[in-house]
């Protein structure tokens, strides 16, 4: 049976609950064998929704999965996205609480600062780097309150689980050197990736989708059905080109991007 309008909530609610306690949640898609992606994106919309009567505000969106690696390991053929909100900006160099979140992890991105809306359904790469203000070397804290192994079955996430978790999203740092779009050939621009000094992952923004503007693209044409656009001054995060590193209390991470600069952050 297909979800009902209180499931989504039910569930909306229970993701918001798993962020405050600390505490993981079953996967939903053991709950609920029939959920569907349009399900999940409900359950991501319900949850967002309660952060913004909460008083938060959107600041941007964050696309997940685009990598071919990624997606085949779900079994899908596009990426997914979440929202961002203002409590998940943290500063260049700055401390990330612990005490906030589950289980951390870190990738190394690309984030497109709009400076036109930008809407689809038919938005090309080319009208993506007409309407971005400045890119910029970021990285991504990812959380996840959904238990990524379910303890009895052992069955593991599904892609309806990451999207109702807002796609896993938790925090967001911008660093380095601002870029003009058409400054730089985006898609060989690289970052070798540290944690505590050691040398972790190494990426080229090529890995999103052959150009990381391209994914951004997707992202103006998939939420135009929706009445959506990107809006000046957002921060889209175009997805990673790295494995997620795993981070605890104590490490640090700093991302290299040669001439563009580097981003860091230390876990507390």
């Amino acid at each position: 049976m297909p979800l009902s309008k209180d499931d989504i909530q039910a569930c909306a609610d229970r993701l918001h609950q798993a962020e405050k306690s600390r505490v993981q949640i079953r996967q939903l898609s053991q709950d609920f064998p029939d959920i569907t992606i349009g399900h999940a994106y409900a359950i991501q919309k319900a949850w967002v929704d309660i952060k913004i009567a909460e008083g938060r505000i959107v600041k941007g969106h964050k696309i997940g999965l685009t990598s071919k690696a990624m997606q085949s390991a779900l079994n899908i053929d596009e990426p997914d996205s979440g929202v961002l909100l203002d409590d998940m900006f943290f500063a260049d160099g700055g401390i990330i609480p612990t005490e906030r979140f589950i289980a951390t992890r870190v990738e190394a991105e690309l984030a497109f600062i709009m400076s036109k809306r930008l809407t689809g359904p038919d938005c090309t790469l080319f009208d993506v780097l007409n309407a971005t203000d400045f890119v910029v070397p970021a990285l991504e804290i990812l959380d996840t309150r959904i238990e990524r192994v379910d303890p009895k079955t052992k069955a593991t996430r599904k892609i309806y689980d990451t999207i109702a978790d807002n796609a896993a999203n938790a925090g967001i740092v911008l660093g380095g050197r601002p870029i003009r779009p058409l400054d730089a050939d985006l898609r060989w621009i690289g970052a070798l990736c540290f944690k505590n000094g050691q040398l972790e992952e190494t990426g080229l923004a090529a890995g999103v989708l052959n150009h990381p503007a391209t994914a951004v693209a997707w992202l103006a044409n998939k939420i135009a059905p929706l009445g959506l656009a990107l809006e000046p001054g957002q921060v889209v995060l175009a997805g990673s080109f790295i494995r997620p590193i795993e981070t605890r209390k104590g490490d640090t991470i700093q991302a290299d991007y040669g001439a563009y600069g580097s981003v860091s952050c230390y876990f507390a």
